[in-house]
């Protein structure tokens, strides 16, 4: 009987742990978004599970800065050093291509292989880290602090994914301007229209002023920001025709879900914002997602 081939043993073993690492990013997306669970369904296969990857990663991360390790009872000490950890764990893994962290796991093969950086995660981690550095009662964000903590937050997410989608094809630097614009541009409109459903929770449990710095905002500046989104929703929207046939329709069903949202946060009085959060209904989303489907399926391929 001939034994088999120790790295034939090894590499099975690997494929198995990456597998498992896949299921945890999968059930994280699962978990803390339906509405991104929905837009990543509708993702090409070469595409869907890095994104969901990129999501874990990113979830997890501002989960340790918005209170779960504070809920867990780490006191702001231990919460900085909780974020510093993954900070370094995720660095380390994306250099190694392996992490015992199964979503760390997950998010470096997906980094590698789709040559997303340190230049991207920094700035992420840099906003995260934002979210714990002032001890003060409420943390204000004038006009260039939110700039930079969108930035980072969550345009460069939109980077990453930019990333995976255009991974082997090929575009003129025209055409890449336009598609790093949008993928921006969409990152921050799901940003800004997000701070604006979230105002109770931001402003009362989380004790933050994302938009409006300390004051407390008006109908006036929710129309002012409702703007701002759509204008951002439209840049995004201009560069769709240029990603990769398999990757449109998901962007189009997120894109269709935040413009709906943005609409009923449009008529909806700013001190209810205050007090609950606004969503779009389920039937809704699955009607944004078919139509988004049926839209691409119809355009010619790049």
């Amino acid at each position: 009987m001939t034994a088999e081939p120790a790295d034939r043993t090894d590499d099975t073993a690997l494929r198995r742990f990456n597998r498992t690492a896949e299921i945890a990013t999968t059930d994280v997306i699962r978990t803390y978004s339906t509405s991104f669970g929905l837009a990543t369904r509708l993702l090409g296969r070469r595409h869907r599970q890095h994104v969901r990857n990129i999501y874990a990663m990113v979830r997890i991360a501002d989960e340790i800065v918005d209170g779960v390790a504070a809920e867990a009872g780490l006191d702001s000490t231990a919460q900085t050093a909780a974020l510093a950890s993954y900070i370094e764990e995720t660095h380390r893994s994306m250099r190694t291509g392996y992490s015992s962290d199964l979503i760390l796991h997950a998010f470096a093969r997906t980094a590698r292989e789709c040559g997303i950086g340190e230049d991207l995660t920094g700035p992420f981690f840099a906003s995260m880290s934002a979210d714990l550095a002032d001890d003060a009662d409420f943390t204000a964000y004038d006009a260039d602090a939110h700039a930079d903590y969108v930035y980072g937050s969550a345009e460069v997410v939109g980077l990453m994914c930019l990333q995976v989608f255009l991974r082997g094809a090929d575009r003129t630097d025209e055409e890449l301007r336009t598609l790093r614009r949008g993928a921006r541009q969409l990152g921050a409109a799901f940003q800004n229209v997000n701070f604006l459903r979230d105002l109770a929770d931001d402003t009362d449990r989380l004790h933050r002023g994302y938009l409006g710095g300390s004051a407390r905002l008006t109908d006036a500046d929710r129309d002012a920001w409702v703007a701002t989104v759509f204008r951002q929703l439209a840049d995004a929207e201009a560069a769709i025709p240029l990603l990769p046939k398999d990757s449109r329709a998901a962007v189009r069903s997120a894109l269709a879900l935040f413009a709906a949202l943005t609409r009923r946060v449009a008529k909806t009085p700013v001190e209810v914002l205050y007090r609950r959060r606004v969503r779009v209904p389920d039937p809704i989303k699955a009607v944004l997602a078919g139509r988004a489907v049926i839209v691409t399926t119809w355009e010619r391929d790049r």
